[in-house]
């Protein structure tokens, strides 16, 4: 990975308050990031800010993610490529941003992923600008993993919706919502936990 592309990248970073902050003067401006400025993004960005205004109220990270971050013996950085339109990263960022609260060794930073093209190049799934993308970051900023778009039961979901669907509709991103809710972050905690024990 070109460590000069992360370097370019971290310096248009926004923490979490600032991009919630964003999102929602975006919305009474009528507008969401990124590039697209339709009805429906500006849709999704409202949804998906009450989505995360619940969220950062009601997630709380497990037992078991807190012993596994006071056994850090580095640091790290949670480097996450989103949109504020995207119903994944509305599920996903509120529980990194618990994770790194609970924690002095993980700085979380965030980049619109229509602003960091080349970055977001980098890390396609399966050919596609599918976010949230996390790039783990080591003390040196370096990147040493990344993870997403989503928990791997959740992707397994989209997989097999897929298979025997064709493709996803309404109906499918309702039941991941509520699976999202009634997963209240666990998948995520111990996947990107795993990721930094790896490390």
């Amino acid at each position: 990975m070109n460590n000069s592309l992360i370097k370019n990248s971290l310096n248009k970073t926004i923490s979490y308050s600032v991009y919630r902050h964003l999102i929602k003067d975006l919305i009474s401006a009528a507008k969401s990031t990124g590039l697209d400025q339709s009805e429906e993004h500006l849709a999704f960005s409202i949804l998906n800010d009450k989505r995360m205004d619940r969220l950062d109220k009601t997630l709380k990270i497990s037992e078991e993610t807190q012993n596994s971050l006071d056994n850090l013996n580095k640091g790290f950085t949670f480097l996450v490529i989103a949109e504020g339109w995207c119903g994944d990263a509305a599920q996903i960022l509120p529980i990194i941003n618990k994770v790194a609260e609970a924690s002095d060794k993980i700085d979380f930073k965030i980049v619109l992923r229509d602003e960091n093209e080349d970055l977001m190049n980098q890390y396609l799934t399966n050919g596609s600008k599918s976010i949230p993308k996390v790039l783990i970051l080591d003390q040196d900023n370096h990147a040493i993993d990344s993870w997403g778009p989503r928990p791997s039961i959740a992707s397994k979901m989209v997989v097999d919706y897929k298979a025997q669907n064709g493709s996803l509709d309404e109906d499918f991103k309702k039941n991941l919502q509520i699976w999202y809710n009634k997963d209240k972050g666990n998948n995520t905690q111990d996947e990107l936990l795993s990721l930094l024990k790896a490390s």
